[in-house]
């Protein structure tokens, strides 16, 4: 998501550098407690409500105005999470708003990056502006997600479940302690949006908080768009295509499952030469998705190997990866906490129809459509979803606060 916006806007963030990095920049660290999520926490930039209203309409999304009410403060942070069952130190931003009263926390998830400058906590230009939604009166989380930030010596694990839900529970655990920290007063009640793979990754923390109910926070609802929640799904549109686009996605996943379940022969199954061979050199963090793409190809005749692109649901050879998609896809649980869907009607990158069959799935299985909603976002691609999007969640939120 982030390569979308911030083409667009780029040249004007650049007019306000000035406003970004004003406060404090020394680091607190914590003293050692093992009960504790946050690990570190360091001020980036504060922001006045008419500092945010000069950038938003810059931007050009005027009707977000309407939702800032207070002046800001941002930081960057560290935290405790898992990864593979292990203690790792996650990274992100926390937003305050400058408000006495009760506040909720809202986690925002990014979309697919593949270069580290790309982080949210490297990007402050890009992530600075989104932090900017805290003024509409939440404590505004922006995980990097594993693989970025203070976590760069692993490969992100790309639509793994497990590995993208624990760190957005444990960021609003940190998000909340370091309110008590600077004395804001955090209610615990939380919110979750995201687009793209943030779309899957917030469908997953949703899940988990369903699943776990950490002590101390309170899920109000969450909204999810343009993500990819069925794998299997994902795959079968992918191998339908005669030229995709975006074939970093495809190795993104297959380079992650190679890291997360070691499965060593996944890059020769998948993908014919040169690319098997020439893919994870392209994952070192240096490399944006584009320029991951121009080193691969979009015919798919061309990328993938014959025998999997025509034989992947009769060949035994590949149960493992049909039954890895199944292991981390979530468009089969059931919520029961609200949970608003959206997506573009003419996105094809990750394609409306996988939001769709999910949304469907999930009535069929017994969903509440007082529980569950979908918000077509009309006429919209991958790439012009995203202000409507935010425009209309925050909207939504708003009334559940």
């Amino acid at each position: 998501m982030n390569k979308i916006i911030a083409r667009h806007l780029y040249f004007i963030f650049f007019l306000f550098t000035f406003l970004f990095f004003t406060g404090c920049s020394d680091e607190d660290p914590l003293p050692p407690d093992e009960n504790l999520s946050l690990v570190e926490y360091e001020k980036k930039l504060s922001r006045t409500v008419e500092e945010i209203e000069v950038l938003i309409q810059a931007a050009g999304v005027d009707e977000l105005a309407a939702f800032m009410n207070y002046d800001i403060e941002v930081y960057s942070i560290t935290y405790k999470t898992k990864y593979l069952s292990e203690e790792i130190i996650a990274s992100g931003l926390v937003a305050f708003p400058l408000y006495t009263g009760e506040i909720p926390l809202l986690s925002f998830q990014h979309g697919t990056i593949t270069r580290h400058l790309d982080a949210p906590t490297s990007d402050l230009t890009l992530y600075g502006l989104l932090s900017s939604v805290s003024s509409a009166g939440y404590i505004f989380c922006i995980p990097d997600l594993l693989g970025f930030g203070s976590s760069t010596d692993i490969l992100h694990p790309y639509y793994h479940y497990e590995s993208t839900a624990e760190p957005i529970i444990d960021i609003l655990y940190a998000a909340k302690e370091l309110s008590e920290i600077l004395k804001y007063s955090c209610n615990g009640n939380v919110f979750l949006a995201g687009y793209s793979e943030g779309g899957y990754a917030t469908m997953a923390g949703h899940k988990m908080m369903e699943d776990t109910s950490p002590n101390g926070l309170d899920l109000i609802a969450s909204a999810p768009a343009s993500g990819g929640y069925d794998l299997k799904g994902m795959q079968e549109y992918f191998f339908s295509l005669d030229t995709y686009d975006q074939p970093h996605y495809i190795a993104y996943v297959a380079m992650s499952y190679r890291q997360v379940y070691g499965y060593n022969n996944i890059l020769e199954d998948i993908f014919k030469e040169p690319y098997a061979t020439e893919i994870p050199a392209l994952f070192d963090g240096s490399n944006s998705g584009s320029e991951i793409n121009g080193n691969l190809t979009n015919v798919m005749s061309d990328l993938i190997q014959d025998d999997i692109l025509i034989g992947i649901d009769e060949d035994p050879k590949y149960n493992y990866l049909i039954e890895t998609f199944s292991m981390n896809s979530i468009h089969d649980f059931v919520p029961a906490i609200r949970m608003i869907m959206y997506h573009g009607t003419a996105d094809i990158t990750v394609p409306y129809q996988n939001s769709v069959d999910t949304y469907d799935l999930k009535i069929q299985m017994g969903a509440s459509p007082q529980i569950l909603s979908f918000v077509p976002l009309e006429g919209a691609t991958h790439s012009s979803g995203i202000f409507p999007y935010i425009s209309h969640v925050l909207e939504t939120f708003d009334a559940l606060k």
